[in-house]
């Protein structure tokens, strides 16, 4: 296994040669000015990477380190390429992974990271449900959590599902989390029901039908967007 900080230079060394300044002023601004940006597109980025090492045979504390050391670098492409091999490399990591990962959605926190560390999520309770049937719960946990973006993943961990979506809990959280102000979470509600009315859209109806007046209008636009 190769040590970490090699890595970190090896993705350093592959992308800081293609920093665009215009294309780095208009990401940041796209990004609200929060974070600093090299100007690389992901096509580019991702192509620019494809010499990397594999790290199929690292293990998941190491991975996490990886993404950690990638996260503390100041540009945003550096957390992209976090999430991207998280998300590759999901099979590596387990339940006990979760604190680290979930840990990265606190942190230099805004959509585009938080959405890509939801899919890792995701990933890892679905791969563990199988042989722990109650893994899901620690995204209950994360239903109640102080931090927005945490609650965002809880509600966004089934995306992509499908049939194996966990139906009850699904709903649960959309009730749960219906009369929030915040615009993420609203969107996020919203987001979960879409994708799973592709699955079962007469219960995404009626499930609207029902609790609709409970919900923001921006969630329930979102949530019937292809619903006849």
């Amino acid at each position: 296994m190769q040590p970490i900080a090699l890595v970190l230079a090896q993705v350093q060394d592959a992308l800081r040669p293609l920093a665009n300044a215009q294309q780095a002023q208009a990401m940041g601004a796209y990004m609200l000015n929060q974070f600093a940006f090299l100007g690389i597109r992901a096509p580019l980025r991702r192509q620019a990477l494809r010499g990397l090492p594999r790290l199929k045979d690292w293990t998941a504390p190491a991975l996490l380190a990886l993404a950690e050391g990638l996260w503390d670098l100041p540009e945003r492409e550096f957390h992209y390429v976090g999430v991207d091999l998280l998300a590759k490399y999901h099979r590596q990591l387990d339940m006990q992974s979760l604190p680290a990962v979930l840990a990265l959605v606190q942190h230099k926190s805004w959509w585009d990271s938080v959405d890509g560390l939801a899919g890792v999520v995701g990933d890892i309770v679905l791969a563990a449900r199988h042989q722990q049937p109650h893994a899901q719960r620690s995204m209950d946990a994360c239903l109640g959590h102080t931090d927005l973006w945490v609650r965002r993943v809880a509600m966004l961990h089934q995306l992509g599902w499908k049939a194996q979506t966990d139906e009850t809990r699904l709903l649960h959280y959309a009730r749960s989390l219906g009369a929030e102000k915040e615009f993420f979470i609203r969107k996020a509600i919203g987001w979960a029901l879409r994708d799973y009315a592709y699955t079962r859209p007469e219960v995404v109806r009626a499930f609207l039908a029902q609790h609709g007046a409970q919900l923001s209008g921006l969630t329930v636009r979102e949530a019937g967007k292809h619903l006849a």
